[in-house]
């Protein structure tokens, strides 16, 4: 039975994974955005979490076993065939992806969604989606942490019988703010804003 039941009755802390693609760049990159997001998540919602990341190839079964996968990186991605299927297997049955723009991944990573959902279009998600209130309330959408490109930050999601099962967020790099205070010596007012989206995103892939 897929993990997501697990969570509902709270009896065993959360995990999140983090994909590591068989193709491109450095997926691997700021190894404390994910202990310390935990750490956050747990500290503001009272639901135990697991600190240590699982970093876990797509065409993996373990993934089955957690309720959100995270991608990041810079520049390229490149997803195998048989990691497109299982990503969309994954999805298929609950599971949640949280994919982060470090800058310069934004035409790599659209195509692999794509390869991955050729039935399914990537969409901007509105900013009435529960993803923006369900824990803190971001009536603007998105905040901005870096600087990467002029303009305003964007959601885009892929949704799988109305529900939002893939979030991609590009030119905002929410998980940079996750980063311990020293590597890249963000304002606390931006680490804020990075937590309360970061606890958002996971409250809604534990809930939803």
């Amino acid at each position: 039975m897929f993990y997501l039941i697990l969570i509902s009755l709270l009896s065993t802390p959360i995990q999140m994974v983090r994909v590591k693609y068989s193709g491109g760049g450095d997926w691997y990159n700021d190894p404390s955005i994910i202990p310390n997001m935990m750490s956050e998540f747990e500290k503001r919602t009272g639901i135990p979490t697991k600190k240590q990341e699982v970093v876990l190839s797509l065409d993996d079964d373990k993934i089955f076993s957690y309720p959100i996968l995270f991608i990041t990186g810079h520049s390229k991605i490149v997803l195998s065939d048989k990691e497109c299927k299982m990503l969309r297997r994954y999805i298929e049955n609950g599971g949640f992806v949280y994919a982060d723009d470090d800058y310069g991944m934004d035409m790599y990573i659209r195509q692999q969604i794509k390869k991955a959902f050729p039935n399914h279009q990537l969409t901007e998600v509105p900013f009435d989606n529960p993803i923006f209130h369900i824990f803190y309330n971001f009536s603007k959408g998105l905040p901005k942490i870096h600087e990467h490109y002029k303009g305003p930050p964007h959601g885009y999601g892929i949704f799988i019988d109305g529900r939002l099962s893939l979030f991609y967020t590009y030119n905002t790099n929410i998980s940079d703010g996750w980063a311990d205070p020293d590597v890249h010596k963000d304002p606390q007012k931006k680490r804020e804003e990075a937590f309360k989206m970061g606890t958002n995103i996971i409250y809604y892939a534990i809930t939803y």
